[in-house]
């Protein structure tokens, strides 16, 4: 992957978020294509999440081990997000070798997550964040249609986890960059749950990032 492609989904990035810039990143979206994600440069909220075991687990501490791979999907349920992490498969050896870690979170509770856990061997860390708290932090969160909702329940059986307003929130698809000190130094969201970057584009990212260190 040519630098230039990486550097392309960086100015595809600001595009939907410079115009945003004075507002409060952990308020959830009306709708996809309004998140405000945290900026390149900006350090990773100090959130407690839960493993697939459903152990308690600091974001911050996490990622005080070594740079992070950090990437926000909506559920097992999804098949975009299903394909996206089998195909980071791909590269995990070359993350590792790198030095990263990998840690994909959603919003789904521990326990679902623990059935995608037995279904994988990926070197990914699956961690949940049924309280929102990342999704808020890191800017990302928005909030499903009722009737959107009603659809993912009747035809997937899908409960979709809510916020204290009682509306569904999901994550836009994301993922994030960041150097020990938990800052980030890449991000690509797109409001579009149907596209996502590719492992090579991922894996450039992150070597380059790994380059600037």
């Amino acid at each position: 992957m040519k630098k230039w492609l990486v550097m392309a989904a960086l100015s595809m990035l600001a595009v939907v978020s410079t115009s945003a810039m004075s507002l409060d990143r952990t308020i959830i979206a009306d709708k996809a294509e309004n998140v405000t994600p945290i900026l390149n440069g900006t350090m990773a909220p100090n959130v407690t999440l839960k493993t697939a075991d459903g152990a308690p687990v600091s974001l911050q501490a996490m990622l005080m081990q070594k740079p992070t791979v950090v990437i926000f999907y909506r559920g097992g349920w999804c098949p975009y997000c299903s394909r996206q992490l089998a195909e980071l498969k791909s590269i995990e050896k070359d993350l590792v070798d790198e030095g990263y870690q990998i840690l994909a979170i959603s919003p789904e509770s521990p326990k679902k997550l623990q059935s995608q856990k037995l279904e994988t061997e990926f070197a990914v860390t699956l961690i949940s964040d049924d309280s929102l708290a990342a999704i808020r932090g890191f800017g990302v969160g928005y909030y499903v249609p009722s009737a959107t909702r009603k659809l993912y329940k009747d035809r997937m059986d899908v409960d979709l986890t809510a916020d204290t307003t009682e509306q569904a929130v999901l994550p836009a698809p994301a993922v994030f960059i960041l150097d020990e000190s938990g800052k980030v130094q890449f991000n690509y969201v797109n409001p579009d749950y149907s596209v996502r970057p590719s492992a090579e584009l991922i894996l450039s990212a992150a070597k380059l990032v790994k380059a600037k260190a």
